[in-house]
């Protein structure tokens, strides 16, 4: 049932579809997806039993959403979700483990977690992404769920100068109200980037959550073992921009 729902009419021209992973498989495939980006690409230490897949306690509670190639069979653009029924048997969000989500706990119930995102460097494009958000929000709208939260992250490779200008962007433009603010448990240290003249683009993951209605809930994060500045994102069902919404679901 899951399956349907989430899966998007596709243009005949279209190579890529969006589904929910079905099986043990296809949790693998993206499973080896995330390793790529995140290991190979990004330089991550992924801490998994298995070579070539990254993994975590996680995983197997989570609904993994995935984009294909329909022409090549390859998984390119993976989303991994936890429904708030599971982080409740878990004992809380990823989220929990970078954040102090205090101010967020009458929302848990209403609150469908997002995360491990990534997507294939040849398929980085605004298709992949409205794909990947047009899953997310009919899994959300099929189950009633009225928020979304996850990490959104930004590399550290150049010490955290695109970090810092980023945040310092959303900021000025997308920062929640304080009541539903988050704090970081390792922050990135604001004030030695004062001198800070980067100008940096958003990453294409960011850009989507900020154009469908998502706002900042935190300072950066640091996670030492990606190499990240990490954002808490949340979006409400109630801030959802329409037009961006028909488009993603149209996609």
């Amino acid at each position: 049932m899951l399956q349907s729902l989430v899966r998007p009419r596709i243009e005949q021209q279209t190579p890529l579809a969006v589904s929910l992973a079905r099986d043990a498989d296809e949790v693998r495939e993206a499973q080896r997806l995330r390793y790529k980006v995140f290991a190979e690409e990004m330089g991550a230490r992924v801490k998994s039993s298995e070579t070539g897949i990254d993994s975590d306690m996680f995983d197997a509670h989570c609904e993994h959403l995935i984009v294909r190639d329909t022409t090549s069979g390859q998984v390119v653009g993976t989303y991994r979700i936890l429904s708030p029924e599971a982080a409740q048997r878990l004992g809380g969000f990823y989220a929990d483990e970078e954040f102090d989500l205090t101010r967020l706990n009458h929302l848990r119930g209403q609150t469908v977690e997002i995360g491990r995102s990534c997507v294939h460097m040849n398929y980085r494009t605004g298709g992949t992404i409205a794909l990947l958000w047009s899953g997310i929000l009919r899994y959300m709208h099929s189950h009633g769920y009225q928020y979304i939260i996850g990490c959104a992250s930004v590399g550290m490779a150049d010490g955290g100068q695109s970090a810092v200008s980023i945040y310092r962007r959303l900021e000025r433009t997308s920062l929640c109200p304080v009541e539903y603010r988050a704090f970081p448990r390792c922050e990135l240290p604001l004030d030695a980037y004062e001198n800070n003249t980067a100008v940096a683009r958003l990453p294409s993951l960011i850009k989507g959550y900020i154009h469908i209605g998502a706002q900042v809930c935190s300072a950066p994060a640091w996670d030492p073992d990606f190499n990240t500045a990490d954002l808490l994102m949340m979006l409400s069902a109630a801030r959802i921009d329409a037009r961006y919404a028909r488009h993603f679901l149209r996609a």
